[in-house]
């Protein structure tokens, strides 16, 4: 594209001396086809008016620093970027002839100039500063100001992405636990600091994790869930902090840890006992030092994370009987959050089962569905040990075999109990009444389900409900996937 078909650079001049004014005219003037001085201000007070009407109008500010009046020089420079924070300024000003100061400089690159030259060259009479000089840096200011305007635009597309992904994990609840748990999240979401999160299977640690990171100044990078109890033992170390091609048998390309993929955004690493004590001492190094040792590779590698740690353990016990390293639990420890179980706040679960309804009757084209008051009151008395997963879960059924009006033969089916009673064996096995005959393959389901949220709520981690169930984790946590626990 030829330079005369090219957006023309507008320029408002911040100058009260007409001497001066003619100086910088006659210096773009070789330019005019490129370079357009559209306003001539005399004073600071002036210039801010003609910018809070149109600021639009102008890519790059030319000033003058000792201008007349009371606002000018550095005072001057703030207000124009509090109007548009993209304009470039550039100064000039007869204060640096024949002398280096650095520290006017800073003042001025600290108030937000791009730039700044002396009034007085070798030819006084007809040109301002060295003009090549002075012509190149109203072209990089104006590229200067494209960028940051595109910048600007994308955060701004960004920030609605954002909006739209906190819309779709809202933490639910009007109870003084979730209230309290919100202020916590709003709290601590721009601190830099690493997050422990305690609390039951289901009670949405996860969700808490996931609006700390999009709340905070993280939030346009990214986040990366990691459930340590679903890793295999001997992988977890290669899977954190990543390995180099042929660093050992059957490592055929280079492979990044989940470090490295969360550089500059979050890592959330749910289950944190499950990971081994040997793995818990790189673990401690890579938060202290900011840096990884990839397998196979002599150089270090920094990373900038902020991790955000979950468990459903007593942290402090697996500290005092040596499961869990004490100088990586002050580590992590820096701001707790625990997420409260359902059955702490039955007052929420009508808002929860609104907001699922409506989420998920869009699925499958529900969209005026009520629950009957004696439905209500069965979800009010359940105990509910998967807590908010288990909820969702079951609202999502409901949805799929009821019809407009779920009722409390409707709920009891769905949660596998008796409208009447329930009755548990010193065996520890539920055993339901219910006049309804279910299919072999539904009773062998929902009997997995609930056998699976037994053990799941005897045990403190998925690794040990999977070894107590005689299953690999990976396995068990694929069929906890398929039965709606996970």
């Amino acid at each position: 594209m030829s330079m005369s078909n090219e957006k023309k650079i507008k320029i408002l001049l911040i100058e009260d001396e007409e001497f001066d004014v003619r100086r910088v005219n006659k210096t773009i003037e070789p330019f005019n086809n490129r370079i357009e001085i559209v306003d001539v201000v005399s004073d600071g007070v002036n210039a801010l008016e003609l910018l809070k009407q149109q600021s639009a109008a102008y890519d790059v500010i030319i000033m003058d620093f000792q201008i007349a009046g009371g606002l000018r020089g550095e005072n001057l420079i703030r207000e124009i970027k509090k109007i548009d924070n993209t304009l470039q300024i550039i100064v000039v000003t007869k204060m640096t002839i024949n002398i280096t100061d650095f520290d006017f400089a800073n003042r001025l690159l600290d108030a937000g100039a791009m730039w700044y030259c002396t009034k007085y060259p070798g030819d006084i009479e007809n040109l301002i500063y060295q003009p090549t000089d002075f012509i190149l840096s109203i072209y990089n200011a104006f590229e200067k100001r494209k960028l940051e305007k595109e910048k600007l635009s994308s955060n701004r597309r960004l920030d609605q992405s954002i909006k739209g992904i906190l819309s779709q994990r809202q933490i639910i609840g009007e109870s003084k636990e979730i209230k309290h748990l919100r202020e916590q999240v709003e709290k601590h979401a721009m601190h830099e600091s690493n997050v422990l999160i305690t609390g039951e299977s289901g009670t949405g640690k996860e969700l808490i994790a996931s609006n700390i990171h999009y709340l905070s100044a993280r939030r346009f990078e990214t986040f990366l869930p990691v459930n340590c109890g679903s890793l295999p033992e001997h992988l977890i170390e290669s899977e954190l902090f990543g390995f180099e091609k042929g660093s050992f048998t059957g490592a055929g390309k280079n492979k990044p840890g989940f470090f490295e993929l969360a550089d500059k955004g979050t890592l959330f690493l749910d289950e944190i006992t499950e990971i081994p004590l040997s793995v818990q001492s790189t673990l401690l190094r890579v938060l202290q030092e900011g840096e990884i040792d990839k397998i196979g590779r002599q150089k270090k590698i920094k990373v900038d994370v902020r991790v955000i740690a979950a468990t459903n353990k007593n942290l402090k016990k697996e500290v005092m009987e040596k499961r869990f390293r004490e100088d990586l639990y002050y580590r992590l420890n820096v701001i707790s959050i625990n997420a409260p179980p359902l059955r702490g706040r039955v007052k929420d679960i009508k808002l929860l089962v609104d907001y699922y309804i409506k989420m998920y009757g869009q699925n499958f084209n529900k969209y005026n569905v009520r629950v009957d008051p004696k439905a209500f009151r069965l979800l009010y008395e359940y105990t509910w040990p998967g807590n908010v997963r288990e909820l969702q879960n079951i609202i999502q059924r409901l949805l799929i075999s009821g019809d407009e009006t779920i009722k409390a033969e409707d709920v009891a089916a769905a949660l596998g109990i008796g409208i009447t009673q329930i009755k548990e064996f010193s065996g520890n096995m539920f055993i339901h009444e219910t006049d309804k005959v279910l299919p072999l393959h539904e009773v062998e389901k929902e009997f997995r389900k609930q056998y699976f949220t037994y053990v799941r709520n005897k045990t403190n981690s998925d690794a040990e409900a999977a070894r107590m169930l005689g299953l690999a984790p990976p396995n068990y946590y694929r069929m906890c996937k398929e039965l709606g626990l996970k």
